[in-house]
């Protein structure tokens, strides 16, 4: 089981920034990464919906690769689904908002952090609330952008018009005094210098991908799972409900390790995998 490989699962490529913090402190791993653009944006969705897929994709990666660790790289689906697959899952389980609320509080200096995230994920609270509970001291601002998750899965990242969308969608936080920015959905780390020239380089950004990743480790080693045969070569498996040669531009220039070549899966054989797992 040490040398099976971590899963990772997200609406899109935004969980990307994940993976991309995993390879990067766990470079012995074994990754498989799902992209569910299929069925994007999780957003709007209910709960009830988000849990569904996620369930879907984790018996797929569970029967297709025997993974060792799931990573919800999505905050929609971590705030909609992550006490549900700790609690029915074998393996353990880990989400993207208790590292970036805690990354956040961190950061913070003036106890002013702002929050920029799905509707789902804004709705959910659960930012504010474990921000809160880290320290109450804290007063927290939250944003709901759910057009930058459409400029990240079109590869708009660096032009004019992705500037004009970004610097709109955050300009609610202006004028509120934060001096701390969490990035409350995986796929906005690939907007960086966008968000960074509307907020202005006072405020720090937080990536919650890079503290979600410190705690991959932490349980790795807690667990006794981390891959033991470092002369093995790392391997990284990708799928995608969606476009995937829309996934591999994208993938391809955000991750350090290519060529990537995403495989196509059909929601359908995700669903006969959920629907299997229930037979059992």
């Amino acid at each position: 089981m040490r040398n099976d490989p971590i899963g990772l699962m997200d609406s899109g490529v935004g969980g990307l920034t994940v993976l991309k913090e995993i390879q990067r402190l766990l470079p012995t791993e074994k990754t498989v990464y799902l992209g569910d653009q299929g069925r994007l944006p999780y957003g709007p969705r209910s709960a009830a919906e988000v849990t569904a897929f996620t369930r879907q994709i984790a018996a797929y990666l569970r029967q297709k690769h025997h993974i060792k660790l799931l990573v919800i790289a999505c905050n929609t689906a971590t705030a909609a689904a992550l006490p549900t697959m700790q609690a029915e899952l074998p393996i353990p389980v880990v989400g993207v908002i208790s590292p970036g609320a805690r990354a956040g509080v961190q950061a913070t200096r003036n106890h002013q952090i702002g929050v920029i995230a799905t509707a789902g994920t804004v709705k959910s609270d659960q930012y504010r609330q474990q921000i809160l509970a880290k320290d109450a001291r804290n007063t927290v601002v939250s944003v709901a952008t759910p057009e930058l998750v459409t400029l990240a899965e079109q590869n708009d990242l660096v032009s004019a018009h992705a500037q004009e969308v970004v610097t709109q969608a955050v300009a609610p936080l202006k004028n509120q005094g934060i001096d701390t920015l969490v990035l409350g959905c995986t796929h906005f780390p690939l907007l960086r210098q966008a968000i960074q020239g509307a907020v202005g380089s006072a405020v720090h950004l937080v990536n919650p991908g890079t503290a979600t990743a410190a705690a991959v480790t932490t349980l790795l080693d807690y667990w006794n799972l981390a891959n033991d045969q470092s002369n093995d070569q790392p391997t990284a498996v990708y799928y995608t409900t969606g476009d995937a040669d829309r996934f591999d531009r994208l993938a391809n220039q955000w991750l350090n390790r290519t060529p990537v070549q995403a495989i196509p899966v059909t929601i359908q054989t995700l669903e006969r995998a959920m629907q299997t797992t229930e037979g059992e």
